[in-house]
């Protein structure tokens, strides 16, 4: 009987496995390129929005990378969110050297609203336009199209959401490695059930959407208890297959700084993860069904190893060795074709490692994030 679930549980975690990476991921990894439109470009305003909390040097490298953007007709507005450091200071000396850059100050939060999402809400309100493109001090955008791409489907195709992708800067070292995994499976999750018309979630540091939108539907009405979320949680409410478009494309990706300690990673992932739990029901199944599969995957094919090899039945324990290693073969794949086409640059070292690292990282990690109640913004 203990032979027989453990084949069992195995071959449920083969198989879902085999949709998510084949079919779902698939998806992203294989992606074709969006399709050029016949209809003229519409250069819509467009209104960069930015929440700042003491990142005087991150915006002192931002901003005028921002207006290096080949768009017509935009403004930046850079929410001064209580910030003790040089922010104030700095904004005023670059409105004197840009004029389309703008600021508003925000001085304290009121009791019964979060902070990040009463700074975004403040900042979306006096936006100059309809179209608000979202991202984060210390993140640069990948290219001079960056607005332009971005935009496209809430100009051109009458979407309300754009989601785009923002990776991590490369550097030496286990940790960075592990960054870079963590966030294209991240990416390969929201991405690819984006592609397949079924969205979920998204990431603030390159989102898009419309400020008539926001408006009409309260802005973070349904949110304001939670502490982030103002991105994925809000997108998990209101994107349909209809709505939304995924721009997946390396021009319209932003690049972030990537933490440098494991203390301040555990800290972003903890309030990342624990955003999850307010994920609609199926939404939470389309990530929990993978998780499962893959745990089932690992800890049933490990138990069968070590039950065939201590009852020297080497036929069959070189099926499950070998099934093991066809996986992990599948997933370097996988993951080497969607890092080309998402960023369009070298994909993690040692893929096949960190996919079973993150048996670990998932449920334990997860698990002290969802109980998670000290979690804050900045």
């Amino acid at each position: 009987m203990g032979l027989f679930l453990l084949w069992f549980f195995f071959g449920i975690g083969i198989l879902i496995q085999a949709v998510y990476l084949l079919v779902i991921f698939g998806k992203s990894a294989f992606y074709p390129g969006n399709r050029p439109h016949s209809i003229p470009d519409r250069e819509e305003g467009v209104t960069i929005l930015i929440c700042a909390h003491n990142e005087y040097s991150n915006l002192k490298t931002l901003i005028p990378k921002l207006f290096e953007q080949d768009y017509p007709t935009f403004d930046v507005m850079i929410v001064n969110d209580r910030s003790s450091d040089r922010t104030k200071r700095l904004l005023e000396k670059m409105m004197e050297a840009y004029p389309k850059l703008r600021s508003v100050t925000v001085k304290y939060t009121p009791p019964h609203v979060t902070a990040k999402k009463y700074a975004l809400t403040l900042g979306i309100k006096v936006a100059k336009h309809d179209v608000i493109l979202l991202t984060d001090a210390d993140c640069l955008p990948e290219s001079s199209l960056w607005i332009r791409k971005m935009t496209e489907p809430i100009r051109n195709q009458k979407k309300t959401f754009a989601v785009g992708y923002s990776g991590y800067e490369q550097k030496p070292g286990f940790l960075n490695n592990w960054i870079q995994f963590e966030t294209l499976l991240t990416a390969l999750y929201y991405m690819s059930f984006g592609l397949w018309k079924r969205p979920f979630m998204a990431i603030g540091r390159n989102l898009c959407y419309r400020k008539s939108f926001f408006m009409e539907v309260k802005a973070f009405k349904k949110l304001w208890h939670i502490e982030g979320g103002d991105d994925d949680l809000f997108v998990n409410l209101y994107t349909t297959g209809k709505n939304t478009a995924i721009v997946l494309d390396p021009e319209a990706n932003t690049i972030s700084k990537p933490k440098e300690t494991r203390k301040e990673y555990l800290i972003q992932k903890k309030r990342h993860l624990n955003a999850g739990k307010y994920y609609d029901g199926a939404d939470k199944r389309k990530i929990g069904l993978f998780s499962l599969s893959h745990a089932f995957f690992w800890i049933f094919g490990i138990g069968l190893l070590i039950y065939l090899g201590l009852s020297q039945s080497w036929e069959h324990f070189s099926i499950v060795f070998g099934i093991i290693l066809l996986r992990s073969l599948l997933v370097t794949l996988i993951f080497k074709a969607a890092e080309k086409k998402i960023q369009g640059t070298k994909p993690p070292k040692h893929i096949w490692m960190l996919d079973f690292l993150y048996l670990g990282y998932f449920w334990i990690l997860g698990t002290i994030s969802y109980q998670a109640k000290d979690i804050q913004w900045k």
